[in-house]
Order: structure tokens, then C-alpha cells, then sequence
């Protein structure tokens, strides 16, 4: 849904930052600012802060920040929109309508009668369970040391040993066999008719983030077959996208996610006070749901089965997290196969030392891997120094490669240099290794110069932040495409805008960046603090330092990218005369 410009403005207007995030965080107010315990990662300093004055937050300690609706968006783990009604309603807003097409309105009205069919077979499935006919089933979950609560929690019910009951009560509802059989509900065959495929089996009610039921995942109770039924994707469920009990997980605050295989071990997990845990809906782990946990943390630890099975799919899942820019981790089991066995013998205490134990993903592998491979045997230590290079290759960072590759090495005994040299053969073929290497070198020292840069662009747009009345001074020597593409320069240029228009607006600045990363970068920015009590001196010497060091840069690049051609000539003896007339006369502030 889009909303146009004026009114997202109003319903940040009305909604003070301060009043919505202490309806979710406890604040104190120091100096001019609020500060608080961060819930987006656990820390026991406070280190969130809130800036009235600005409308926006930033927690020194995970870097997150925003305005009040960033917030909202990511407390809540929903959409700009969806964040933009919430608050809407909050403050009384009324949104505008999009004028509903047909097509729009038969799609709305298909997916409510959907949710209904399945919130009524929800409902018919637990009080099936809670009857007579549900003795098989509660005798199950009983055995299973689930308790009444942790059973009403996750709306557990009992499909009974008819698969004609449900469909009938459904019918008796007012839906029609067509809307039964689209919701997954039921199937149509010529020789019985419609009926369930859920039938002598213990029900798991799978809900969305706002607790609809969109699907059912059923355990058969005996030595059916298949041991765990699930929902086939309908229009309202599509498996590969959604998490068994995420919608409690998403906002459990423990700072990460615990992933499991199976609906049991979910439950018996949230029973436990892990109600951080989530699993998969009868697939393996997808990139869709990779992409689900990283907007809601970034630590996920797997904690999948022990056995041979379990080890295969966790390492593929360490891949599809890393894909998608996730570290995970892995928590070891043994001497149990899952996470319900081991609570059940272990408890929750040891459990939490396990997750403190949990294995760095790269290093799970590294030793997965090496236990295929007979260590004594030379030809086969070579190929395991081989596939560790070819594993090493695929992290992104030079930073990141070079600490595991030392890890590594030092872990199982293999010199250092061998490995980096064996990285760097796999990564370019024959005879590139040098070149690579020297490149890495003269990346190296870029990154370095460039980081210096940006750091001093980000400094002169925190102090004009701070110090709107510098503005005039900055512009005389500084134009926006002298700040860096990305970040820097779209601040720039919002910041500058807004100071010129007169309507500078750090709230609004940020609903520019829809980019998360972006948006925590620049509201980095604008909460940013300027050191305290400078002396007059050396508050001039900085403030102009800076300027110089953006400026010079600014030239720089100009040259380069004008390869010395004649037009630019002009223009190059500008910059040059600017510049050193800067450096003959320092800017002074006072």
C-alpha cells in the first residue's frame, strides 16, 4: 500500500517518540535525551537512545536506529505500511483508501473466508481433542510432558478417526466444499467424496505473524503413513515461506533464534523458556526463510538432530544463512538426538549453557569435514587442506577469510601460509596468485584512505546536525557531490536541502532510506555526538581539518575521473586554488 508523502509525515507528527517506544522500552531521561535497555539485542548497560528533539533513536551498542517508524517496523518485524496503519490507529489517523478494484476485492474476500475455514477447523480440531474422541491424542501429548498451557499456547488439537467429521463441520459453518478443499482442509475423490486427509492426528496449527491459522501440520497417532502431514500450499499458506512458531518467537527478545526440525521440539522448547524457537514446515530450511530470520536477528543457532541426517542439514542451512549474510551457529546435542529429548533429561539451565557453547558455523564445518578425511594419510590431509581453501573461498571479506584461515590452521596444524596460498590458487587458477595478492594489498590501503574519508564526511554532517547555524559556512567550500555516492551524499543532500528550505527534519531524512542498512547508518548519523568542551582552537582547527580533508578528496577524484581532458582544465585550476587557499587560511568559527 502506498501512502503518499503528506501523510506518512502526519503520522509521524503525531505519534512523539518518546511516548511510543516507552510503551514497549522502560526510559530515563538524561540530559535532553532518553536512555534505555536496547530490545533488539541483550545487554544489561543501557546503551538505546532517544532523541526527542530529533524524533529519532540509535542503540550505541547494535547500531540500530531510525525514526518512529523504523522503530515500530522493526520491534514489530512488520512491512513500512503495515508499521504506518499501527501507528495510524495509534494516533487517529485516518488513512486514505486505495479504491479497490473487482479483481481486488474477490482476492481480499477469497482470503478472509479462507483464514475462517481454517480458524474453525482450528477450533473443531481442539475441541476434538479435549473430548472423548481425542483420548489417543491427549494421552500422546501427555507422555510428551506437554503441559494444559503449553498446549493452549500453540492451540494443539486431535482430528478424529474420521476424516468426513471435519468437513461436515465446516459445512455446518456455511462453507462451501470448494472453499474447504482450497483452504487444504480436505481433498475430492470419486470414491469417498470430500474428506481430510487429517484423520488420527494429533493437529499443529500454523499461524501467521498477526496469529491467523493459515495451514495445519498433523502427527499420526500409531504406525500410519506419512508419520507428519502438512497443509499443501494454498493461497494464504505457502510453506516455504513461513516458520512454525515464529509469530511468538519474532518478539521474544533473547537476541537470537533457535532453529529446529520439528513442531515438537518448538513446543518443547517454548515450554522451557526458549521461546525463541522456531522450525521449518515439513521442507528443508529455505533462502525465503533465511531471509524471514535476518530481519528479525542476526544470530541464528541450529539445533538440529545429532545424527548423520541432522549434521547434513545443518550444513546445508549454514550455507543458505550465509547466503543471505547470516553467521549461524550450531548447538550440540549429544548424547541426545534433538532439542524435546534434551530438555526432557537435561533441562533448560544446561540448555543455555549450550547455546553459550554453540559452535561457530565456519568452524562446524571445518571439523565436519575434517572427520571425513583419514588425518594420518597424506594424500588424504592434502585433499582436506584442499576443500578447507574451497570452503575459506566463499566468505565474502578478506578480513573475515584471513582470521578463519588462522583459526583454522592453528587448529589443525597446518601452516598458515600453505592454506593462504592454496585459498588464493582455488580462487584464480594457476599462475593469479601474485596479482591477487597485490591487489588485495592496494584494496587494503583504498579501503583504509576511503574509511578515513567517510568517517570525516559523516563527522561534518553529525556537527551541522548539531550546529544548523554552520551550514552557511560549510556550503561556501563544499558542494554534495563532494560527499561520497551512498550514504554521505544522499545525507548530504537531504540535510543541506532541508537547512536551505528551512524545514530540516531528521524524522523525515530517514524515511528516504529504504535500504535497512542504510537507514541505520544515517540515523548513526544524526544521533552521533560531538565531542564535549572543546577548546575555541581546537574546535576551529577540527571543524576545518575536515573540510580540507573532503575537499582535497573531492579533488582528487575530479582529476582522475577527468583523465586530464582539456574541458576540465579550467575547472581542475579552480579546485587546486580553492584548496590551497583553504590551507592558507584556515576557517574560523568564532
Amino acid at each position: 500500500m502506498y501512502y503518499p508523502e503528506e501523510v506518512i509525515a502526519e503520522v509521524r507528527s503525531r505519534n512523539d517518540i518518546v511516548d511510543v517506544v516507552s510503551s514497549y522500552v522502560s526510559l530515563k531521561k538524561r540530559g535532553s535525551n532518553y536512555i534505555g535497555l536496547c530490545p533488539f539485542h541483550n545487554e544489561k548497560t543501557p546503551s538505546f537512545n532517544v532523541n526527542p528533539a530529533r524524533q529519532i533513536f540509535h542503540c550505541f551498542g547494535c547500531q540500530e536506529g531510525g525514526n518512529v517508524i523504523s522503530f515500530v517496523m522493526k520491534y514489530e518485524n512488520c512491512s513500512f505500511p503495515e508499521a504506518v496503519q499501527m501507528l495510524a490507529g495509534r494516533a487517529g489517523v485516518t488513512l486514505p483508501v486505495r479504491e479497490e478494484t473487482e479483481q481486488d476485492r474477490q482476492r481480499a474476500s477469497k482470503r478472509a473466508r479462507l483464514l475462517e475455514v481454517n480458524k474453525e477447523a482450528a477450533t473443531y480440531f481442539y475441541g476434538c481433542l479435549r473430548s472423548h474422541r481425542g483420548e489417543h491424542g491427549m494421552a500422546y501429548l501427555q507422555k510428551r510432558e506437554l503441559t494444559q498451557d503449553t498446549m493452549r499456547a500453540f492451540g494443539l488439537g486431535y482430528a478424529g478417526i474420521n476424516g468426513k467429521e471435519v468437513v461436515e463441520y465446516l459445512r455446518s459453518k456455511g462453507f462451501s466444499d470448494e472453499e474447504i478443499r482450497e483452504a487444504g482442509i480436505a481433498s475430492f475423490s470419486e470414491k469417498y467424496g470430500l474428506t481430510s486427509m487429517f484423520w488420527n492426528r494429533v493437529m499443529f496449527p500454523i499461524f501467521d505473524n498477526s496469529h491467523r491459522v493459515i495451514g495445519f501440520g498433523g502427527r499420526v497417532m500409531g504406525d500410519g503413513e506419512p508419520k507428519y502431514l502438512n497443509t499443501s500450499d494454498t493461497p494464504i499458506f505457502d510453506k516455504r515461506r513461513n516458520l512454525y512458531g515464529f509469530d511468538k518467537a519474532r518478539v521474544s527478545r533473547k537476541g537470537n533464534i533457535v532453529f529446529c526440525e520439528r513442531y515438537m521440539d518448538v513446543i518443547s522448547m517454548h515450554q522451557a523458556g526458549f521461546n525463541q524457537a522456531v522450525a521449518s514446515l515439513g521442507t528443508a530450511f529455505t533462502e525465503d526463510q533465511a531471509q524471514i530470520l535476518k530481519r528479525t536477528t542476526d544470530k541464528v543457532l541450529l539445533a538440529y538432530d545429532s545424527d548423520g541426517a541432522g549434521v547434513k542439514a545443518a550444513l546445508r542451512a549454514l550455507g543458505l544463512l550465509r547466503g543471505v549474510g547470516l553467521s549461524g551457529r550450531v548447538i550440540n546435542l549429544k548424547p541426545y538426538k534433538d532439542p524435546d529429548e534434551f530438555m526432557k533429561n537435561l533441562g533448560a539451565e544446561e540448555f543455555e549453557k549450550r547455546i553459550e557453547e554453540a559452535e561457530n558455523g565456519v568452524m562446524f564445518e571445518a571439523r565436519i569435514l575434517s572427520e571425513q578425511y583419514d588425518q594420518s594419510d597424506p594424500e588424504q590431509r592434502t585433499e582436506f587442506h584442499r576443500k578447507l581453501a574451497e570452503k575459506l573461498c566463499e566468505l565474502e571479506t578478506g578480513a573475515e577469510r584471513d582470521n578463519y584461515t588462522q583459526a583454522i590452521a592453528a587448529k589443525y596444524h597446518i601452516d598458515v601460509g600453505n592454506l593462504k596460498e592454496l585459498i588464493i590458487r582455488h580462487a584464480a587458477g594457476p599462475g593469479q596468485g601474485v596479482r591477487i595478492q597485490r591487489a588485495e594489498k592496494a584494496a587494503g590501503r583504498k579501503k583504509e584512505t576511503d574509511s578515513s574519508l567517510v568517517a570525516s564526511q559523516k563527522l561534518l554532517l553529525t556537527w551541522v546536525t548539531e550546529e544548523p547555524e554552520l551550514y552557511p559556512v560549510i556550503a561556501k567550500y563544499l558542494r554534495t557531490e563532494d560527499f561520497d555516492e551512498g550514504v554521505p551524499r544522499r545525507l548530504a543532500e537531504l540535510i543541506f536541502s532541508g537547512l536551505e528550505k528551512g524545514d530540516f527534519n531528521p524524522a523525515a531524512i530517514l524515511d528516504a532510506f529504504e535500504d535497512e542498512e542504510e537507514s541505520r547508518e544515517a540515523a548513526a548519523v544524526l544521533q552521533a555526538r560531538l565531542p564535549e568542551n572543546p577548546s575555541p582552537e581546537e574546535r576551529d582547527r577540527t571543524f576545518s581539518e575536515i573540510v580540507y580533508h573532503i575537499k582535497e578528496a573531492a579533488y582528487q577524484h575530479f582529476i582522475a575521473d577527468s583523465g586530464g581532458a582539456a574541458d576540465a582544465f579550467q575547472e581542475t585550476i579552480r579546485r587546486k586554488q580553492e584548496l590551497e587557499q583553504l590551507k592558507r587560511n584556515p576557517i574560523r568559527l568564532r
